[in-house]
């Protein structure tokens, strides 16, 4: 009898495309928010141009890429956005993109609502204006809960409020899933990482070991009905894990392609280190996926260090890369956030080690941290009917799995 290898040994080594990527159209975002990935904030005047993007699109389209997370940034403020997401569900590439809401008016939520091919997420962190506010900004909070006000009264069942959970939103979880129900949305926790922006404020805003096992007990208590998107793996080593695939998938199974096209292993390693390449230089994103001296690297076995020697590696794989990095530990050592205090001490034990900073900083530049910019008023939106030809897939970031036909996949080594 033939056995199945584990899906951890099945995508380790990569596939010949990615199951899905982020991809942030532009820089330019009409809030601040203390912790964005992105450093967001001003637009780069070296932004992919609209046929550009569409070649890329059609790219995804012949390597079956089954979705597309679209961010910025807050994209859409692209003069463009909405044609590119017509483009993308045309050419049988779902769509589901992340949003402050500023342009989700009455319209806008009714001409999305109408459309089985792309997915909402509202960024929300916090369940009330004041801890929100803090770190999205003054009147972010009203912006988003108006938003969801629109897309419930449109009949968009089932889009997503996507919650970073920080040290002073962690005991709002309840509130949260309430707000969700409220709006017939679903709720999706993701980890802070020290990535961008975020950088500067992790160590006030990540959780503290006793909130990260409190969260570790309510996703179990939540079971499916709240999403994740792989993002706790590392909680996993409190003993039973979490769902989705408990693995660092940058590089093997996703990545990021920025608003200038360079392509990075992971939306929240934006740093030379982890550059691959770039859309527009020959062959493309393809070209990048498949032949990348760094991706190769990704793929090949992993040592994992110190961390092999835990009874818990193989419920956390070492955590993730990009926090690791980014709070100056090495990439083979543990997460900072280790559950069993590891990264805690290894946090200690790095002494005078300057963390490295993140590669891009598009900040506003007369505007405090704290403070977010007026947005403009609302754009039309046009989404296209025509059905692909094969059904959409609408859960990527809830797993890294969804849609995949495990006897199709192919490893590419």
């Amino acid at each position: 009898m033939t056995t199945q290898p584990k899906l951890v040994e099945l995508f380790e080594h990569g596939l010949d495309a990615p199951i899905c990527l982020t991809w942030e159209l532009t820089y330019a975002c009409n809030l601040s928010c203390v912790h964005c990935l992105s450093s967001s904030g001003r637009r780069d005047p070296r932004e992919l141009s609209t046929e550009e993007c569409k070649a890329v699109i059609d790219e995804l389209e012949r390597m079956q890429v089954f979705y597309v997370n679209i961010g910025g940034g807050e994209p859409t403020v692209r003069p463009d956005f909405w044609e590119l997401v017509d483009y993308a569900t045309a050419h049988r590439v779902g769509v589901k993109f992340s949003t402050n809401g500023v342009k989700i008016d009455a319209e806008v939520a009714a001409r999305l609502a109408a459309s089985d091919y792309v997915d909402v997420q509202i960024s929300l962190d916090g369940a009330t204006a004041d801890v929100n506010d803090l770190v999205r900004g003054p009147g972010s909070y009203a912006t988003a809960i108006r938003a969801m006000e629109h897309l419930a009264a449109a009949g968009f069942a089932g889009f997503k409020i996507s919650v970073v959970v920080t040290r002073q939103n962690a005991g709002q979880l309840d509130d949260f899933k309430a707000i969700a129900d409220r709006y017939g949305a679903q709720l999706r926790l993701t980890r802070l990482r020290p990535s961008g922006r975020g950088a500067d404020v992790w160590d006030e805003l990540h959780p503290t070991a006793q909130q990260q096992r409190e969260l570790y007990d309510w996703l179990l208590d939540h079971g499916e009905n709240v999403l994740t998107g792989d993002s706790f793996f590392h909680l996993s080593a409190y003993g039973q894990s979490l769902p989705g695939l408990n693995l660092c998938g940058a590089g093997r199974v996703v990545c990021l392609i920025d608003p200038v096209g360079d392509v990075y292993a992971c939306p929240f390693a934006i740093h030379e280190s982890f550059l691959a390449g770039n859309v527009r230089a020959e062959g493309g994103f393809t070209r990048v996926w498949r032949e990348s001296e760094l991706f190769a690297e990704l793929r090949s076995p992993q040592t994992g260090g110190a961390c092999t020697k835990c009874r818990h590696f193989d419920s956390c794989r070492g955590g993730c890369m990009a926090a690791k990095f980014f709070t100056g530990l090495p990439l083979d050592g543990p997460d900072p956030e280790c559950v069993q205090g590891y990264g805690a001490d290894a946090l200690l034990a790095r002494g005078d080690v300057r963390p490295p900073k993140p590669g891009v900083d598009h900040s506003h530049r007369t505007a405090p941290a704290r403070s977010p910019r007026r947005g403009h008023g609302p754009v039309p939106v046009t989404i296209t009917r025509r059905r692909p030809e094969r059904p959409p897939v609408s859960a990527c970031e809830e797993s890294p799995l969804a849609g995949l036909d495990l006897s199709g996949a192919r490893s590419s080594t």
